[in-house]
């Protein structure tokens, strides 16, 4: 059976608006140094679940494992980088796909990351030398559809190249943190 007939047998993922994505290429060619400023509020519930307001949505909630005190209602917050990562990664290939004619039947990422824990937030070794946050992060991108391997492998590399989220953890940030 070949490729093509195996993919008309999946069900093709419900493809974006490809109209809409154009308008949206368009606004973004017009208007290149646009920038928008996002905005979540977080809420500490009770110990270390906290719930996280964005637009107009219901709360997004963040806890921590038993291993690190928290109630295991959610994942913590390191995981939600992953998670976040693994979203924008999804978002922009199917939008390239779309983009490019391509017809995916599955868009599934694996991701994990190596982080030291043991600065507990501040309250454990504190080593000035520590590196904090994540030291490393893998990403397993599984792509099915009309396209040939070498196609796949330039939309992740392409999707990669210009993730918001990818290029925020690769590039330095300016983070302000104040007491209101």
């Amino acid at each position: 059976m070949s490729e093509v007939t195996v993919l008309q047998a999946k069900a093709v993922l419900d493809p974006i608006d490809a109209e809409g994505l154009a308008a949206l290429s368009a606004k973004g060619k017009a208007n290149p140094t646009n920038v928008v400023t996002l905005k979540a509020k977080t809420v500490c519930e009770k110990r270390f679940r906290n719930l996280t307001y964005v637009r107009n949505l219901e709360a997004h909630v963040i806890d921590e494992p038993p291993y690190l005190l928290g109630d295991d209602t959610a994942p913590n917050p390191s995981e939600a980088v992953l998670a976040t990562l693994g979203s924008c990664l999804s978002v922009g290939l199917h939008a390239n796909a779309v983009a490019l004619g391509i017809k995916l039947s599955k868009i599934e990422l694996e991701l994990e990351g190596d982080i030291n824990v043991t600065a507990v937030w501040g309250v454990g070794d504190l080593d000035p030398a520590k590196r904090l946050g994540f030291t490393d992060v893998r990403v397993k991108v599984h792509l099915e559809g009309d396209a040939s391997e070498e196609e796949l492998k330039n939309l992740v590399a392409h999707a990669n190249a210009w993730s918001p989220v990818a290029n925020t953890l690769r590039n330095p940030v300016n983070l302000s943190v104040d007491l209101a």
